[in-house]
């Protein structure tokens, strides 16, 4: 299997970008990972919420085969422990899928397009984060979820 994290817009913050760098290179010890990144909308303040929803919704689909199992990270979304989300994985992993494809929104959150094509949510907590940090919290906990599946001593429990 393959898991791809896509996300919109770069990260701008230079440290964020180092972690999340960090957690990539450990986590293709285990699986193969690819981070996409979706440039931002250009004149984006022209468009309305759904607008901007309906074009990165568009860039999204872009980016996927129509095999792949896409993932949504929401804030309506399951919440999971971090054993239960490596039981999730290794459900997925079992199942055969060849790609499991995790998106992050943009600031507005997905258009409806991208929510009839999805196969599940998954919320990282309540509290709202910013796209930033929710990058570093995906890879990490994916990262997490491998050293779970492995017995490795990462995880403390």
């Amino acid at each position: 299997m393959q898991i791809t994290l896509i996300a919109i817009g770069k990260t701008d913050n230079a440290q964020l970008g180092q972690l999340i760098a960090l957690y990539e290179k450990r986590l293709k010890h285990y699986i193969r990972f690819e981070f996409n990144i979706i440039p931002d909308i250009k004149n984006s303040k022209n468009l309305s919420e759904d607008q901007q929803k309906q074009k990165e919704g568009e860039l999204i689909l872009s980016q996927m085969k129509p095999s792949d199992i896409l993932i949504l990270l929401d804030e309506k979304g399951k919440q999971f422990s971090s054993v239960e989300f490596a039981q999730f994985l290794q459900k997925k992993m079992n199942s055969g899928i060849k790609n499991l494809v995790l998106a992050i929104g943009g600031p507005y959150g997905f258009s409806q397009t991208i929510y009839e094509r999805s196969n599940g949510k998954v919320s990282l907590s309540k509290m709202t984060f910013s796209h930033q940090m929710v990058r570093l919290f995906v890879v990490e906990q994916l990262y997490r979820a491998f050293t779970i599946l492995r017995n490795e001593p990462y995880h403390h429990q």
